[in-house]
């Protein structure tokens, strides 16, 4: 059983020990980096991502103030735990927590690098679509909500 749980005292210390293969760590920063961001801008939300009582994966997510919309900053399952299908269901979730807050909007937005072949295959399996190369070289894809 996949879910969301907040980061706090009993738990952030093991969210940061999570890494992602190493031919990943140049897609995303380190857990400790984005903990420390959402204390700086609090209206970044932090969750920890759990397997059963596992401790498997970390995300951060929240409205750009640039464009109003909900994005996803961050997303990993640890190294340990990929290819099971674990991302996918993490990511449903995510999706359906921004689905249900008051301030959701009609989409949410992430960014990766274009050559990060497992993201991109990950997210366009949950919805996500590419809109072509952002100004900082990521690749922009966009989950749009049902009407």
């Amino acid at each position: 059983m996949i879910y969301l749980k907040s980061i706090d005292q009993s738990n952030w210390e093991d969210c940061i020990e999570l890494k992602v293969k190493q031919e990943q760590q140049s897609y995303v920063a380190s857990n400790l980096y984005s903990i420390a961001e959402s204390k700086i801008f609090p209206h970044l939300k932090i969750k920890s991502i759990y397997c059963n009582e596992k401790l498997i994966g970390f995300a951060m997510y929240g409205i750009d103030s640039d464009d109003g919309n909900y994005w996803i900053y961050r997303f990993m399952i640890d190294e340990r735990f990929q290819g099971h299908g674990y991302g996918k269901a993490a990511m449903k979730l995510i999706i359906q927590d921004i689905e249900g807050r008051n301030d959701c909007t009609d989409v949410v937005w992430l960014g990766y690098q274009p050559e990060n072949e497992q993201g991109r295959r990950l997210y366009a399996s949950v919805g996500f679509e590419e809109v072509g190369i952002a100004p900082w070289g990521e690749m922009l894809a966009k989950f749009s909500f049902s009407s």
